[in-house]
């Protein structure tokens, strides 16, 4: 009989049966059940509605206000209070107010909020995140979260899994957002439609726990049900002293079934950039030169942990950003932010003329706090560039890594770190 991935035996698990086969359909119990305050609202009606009375464990339902926050308008505020009111009603362990909150997907690992061996559902896209720490995390709709906060459990269709081989040494300025985005660019943003995305090899075994997951976060950019790496002393190291239940770690099998093995050298391979309007229009930096850009994003649960700020304070330390085009650098947490600050990071930012915000998702959904007009374009390390994703239909939006974003803010055009550096 075969092995199995790490993905079939995390589902098993939490379906209290044996082993589990690509298509079958389970019902799991979950870890963790997450909503924001855009989509926990509806889940909340619909938890309502259909009667239930209390969440099925207070400490394992978990509310981050942070896509409009701080609200920007009366709808958002309303949106947000009602969070706040059921968080209180039920009350919930895990709810954050402005002030403590951060963009969830960078908030809940730091948090120790999920962990090794978790089953984790958010109604959020990007809740694929979790991978990273050898987790099995998707998103699903509101009705889908509003089920689990009522039963704790949820049916899942077990993907087939794609596995990810990179080896060679990568380019000083290249990080996980360059694989990932390679790995879009190669596969298409339906190349891994429902199945699981594993990403190993001694490239990843190399990558910080900031680098894998951000690859992690971009699953779902190329149709995954999740993206996830295989523990080891990465992890283990991450989430000593700060996982707040007691991590299982799971490996897969040396004869697991892949549905399709990619094996790449990525020797030498420098950062790549996403253009518009989708992920999977990826070309290497250099090809770009010539591309002027009229804002730099530095944020979101893709890029804006404490690495990624270092990254970008490095390229901007005593430069300014470009007349005619504003830089902004959003800390994903408050304890990023707080970090920044007594590294000097963020005085750095200030003196280049960078604009420094608190922890929300805003300008990467065209939420608020870095809208496009139309014409405009940016480059931001956020994780998705659809047409009038950061603001109006006719502006673009270029996806890349901390380091380019930074360099790009400097001289006013798409433009190679070491070329200011």
């Amino acid at each position: 009989m075969a092995g199995h991935t790490i993905t079939e035996k995390i589902i098993a698990a939490h379906a209290g049966r044996d082993e589990v086969a690509p298509g079958d359909f389970v019902y799991a119990d979950v870890d963790i059940a997450l909503g924001n305050d855009i989509t926990a609202p509806i889940a909340i009606r619909e938890f309502e509605a259909a009667g239930a009375r209390q969440v099925f464990d207070r400490t394992r339902v978990v509310l981050v206000p942070d896509h409009f926050t701080p609200n920007k308008d009366i709808k958002s505020a309303e949106q947000s209070k009602i969070l706040r009111d059921f968080a209180r009603k039920h009350d919930l362990t895990h709810y954050w107010e402005v002030g403590e909150v951060g963009v969830e997907h960078a908030l809940l690992p730091e948090q120790g909020v999920v962990g090794p061996g978790d089953l984790v559902i958010g109604a959020d896209s990007h809740t694929c995140t979790y991978g990273a720490l050898g987790a099995v995390s998707t998103g699903v709709g509101s009705t889908d979260l509003a089920a689990a906060m009522a039963t704790g459990k949820v049916w899942l269709k077990v993907p087939s899994a794609l596995k990810f081989v990179f080896t060679g040494k990568l380019d000083p300025w290249a990080g996980g957002k360059d694989l990932v985005l390679h790995t879009i660019g190669q596969i298409g943003v339906d190349g891994a439609l429902y199945r699981s995305m594993e990403f190993c090899g001694p490239v990843i075994e190399a990558l910080g726990m900031d680098d894998r997951l951000s690859m992690c976060n971009m699953a779902i950019e190329a149709g995954g049900k999740n993206g996830i790496i295989v523990p080891d002393g990465v992890t283990r190291q991450y989430v000593t002293g700060r996982a707040e239940r007691e991590p299982v770690y799971y490996t897969s099998d040396a004869d697991a079934v892949y549905e399709k093995t990619y094996q790449w050298d990525v020797t030498g391979m420098g950062p790549m950039v996403a253009c518009p309007n989708l992920p999977e229009n990826v070309k290497p930096v250099g090809d770009l030169k010539n591309v002027v850009v009229d804002q730099s994003v530095i944020g979101s649960c893709t890029n804006g942990r404490i690495s990624d700020l270092r990254i970008a304070a490095k390229i901007l330390k005593g430069k300014r950003v470009a007349k005619g085009c504003r830089c902004l650098v959003i800390p994903a947490t408050q304890e990023i932010y707080l970090a920044a600050m007594r590294e000097g990071l963020l005085e750095t930012f200030v003196e280049a003329g960078c604009a420094v915000s608190t922890p929300t998702c805003g300008p990467c959904l065209g939420g608020h706090m870095g809208i496009l007009a139309a014409g405009e374009r940016a480059i931001a390390t956020t994780n998705r560039n659809f047409t009038g994703r950061m603001g109006h239909p006719e502006s673009e939006v270029y996806l890349s890594n901390p380091a380019v974003a930074a360099a790009s803010a400097i001289t006013g055009r798409i433009t190679h770190p070491k070329d200011v550096a």
